[in-house]
């Protein structure tokens, strides 16, 4: 890591996308970032060698991003070209989606964006059917690399199925797809599938979203995956926190990556991952991990009413044997004949 002043450049590995544009492996997200937190973090990032931000309109940072970075930007030492940004388009937004692009690009305070993502397949109305369709979404999506506002469009959470329906119609084929990933949930069902179709995944919630069980109710039932045994032995060997060691694994399993991090020690120590391997018995070993459980659930997102009366239709049954195990519990505990909040 070579430094000018206060800022230093890192060899962060890129992943080319279906469309031909290079996004580094290694980016900084904001999401649960608080106000005044995120700018910081954004420009420690920045500073510190990162050249990937991700946002969303949902995360209410957007504006204070914006300002942090015209700051940076007044520094001379980096420009909106030298970096990706990725925002996303928010649920109860798919009726007008070049308009609230617009609205995140004035926010963030640039002319273009490197990639926007409908953040959930999912939208404020109930009943039978999706309203607006995905259909309808999506060409609305089309329309913004056309107009040449976004230089890719992808998608977030969303399943094989969804993804089936959608390569029916698509003319721009989703270039990414950010979705939970990480040894605790390697969702490995999606990774082949999206694999096969030239989509690239982006793993959100590398670490296990540790602070996931008050997020989700879920009380102590909640593994944590930054003290599994297996990976502390790994991080000791190496001399590593634990979360370069799982960032580590997901890019060497062939996804690209978002941690958040706050303070420059936390935000630095994660950039160790691009500076070391995992050994091929130590990515087989934290590979194999024995939990598999996704640690957001997304039941917020359902309603008896539909289109997603449960979580088994939110997924199309993309949903590990532990957390059906647990929605049975909490059915029984609820005396509920439908699958609720995790």
């Amino acid at each position: 890591m070579a430094s000018s002043s206060d800022y230093s450049t890192v060899q962060n590995p890129t992943v080319t996308l279906n469309n031909g544009a290079k996004m580094p492996v290694l980016g900084l997200g904001t999401w649960k970032g608080k106000p005044g937190e995120v700018e910081s973090s954004v420009q420690i990032a920045l500073r510190v060698g990162y050249r990937h931000i991700d946002c969303a309109k949902a995360y209410q940072n957007q504006s204070g991003l914006g300002q942090a970075l015209q700051e940076l930007y007044k520094e001379g030492k980096v420009s909106r070209k030298d970096f990706w940004l990725t925002t996303k388009l928010w649920n109860t937004d798919h009726a007008e989606v070049r308009k609230n692009c617009l609205e995140s690009m004035k926010e963030l305070q640039t002319e273009y964006l490197d990639l926007y993502l409908v953040h959930w397949p999912v939208t404020p109305h109930k009943g039978p059917a999706l309203t607006p369709s995905m259909k309808d979404t999506w060409q609305q999506m089309e329309k913004l690399v056309e107009e040449g506002l976004v230089k890719s469009i992808g998608i977030s959470n969303f399943s094989v199925k969804k993804i089936e329906d959608l390569l029916q119609y698509a003319k721009i084929k989703p270039a990414v797809n950010q979705v939970e990933l990480h040894p605790y949930f390697r969702n490995e069902k999606l990774h082949k599938y999206c694999d096969s179709k030239g989509i690239h995944l982006t793993a959100y919630s590398p670490l296990g979203t540790p602070d996931s069980a008050a997020m989700q109710n879920r009380g102590d039932q909640t593994p944590h995956l930054m003290s599994d045994p297996a990976v502390k032995k790994i991080a000791d060997k190496h001399g590593k926190h634990t979360a370069p060691v799982l960032i580590r694994w997901a890019i060497q399993n062939g996804t690209s990556v978002i941690p958040k991090a706050t303070g420059v020690s936390h935000i630095q120590g994660n950039l160790e991952a691009l500076n070391f391997e995992l050994s091929k018995d130590e990515f087989e070993t934290i590979s194999n991990l024995k939990t598999q459980m996704r640690m957001l659930v997304g039941a917020e997102w359902t309603d008896p009413a539909g289109p997603y009366k449960n979580v088994i239709e939110l997924w199309d049954g993309e949903v590990p044997e532990e957390n059906l195990r647990l929605l049975k519990e909490r059915d029984a505990k609820n005396s509920s004949d439908t699958p609720g909040e995790l």
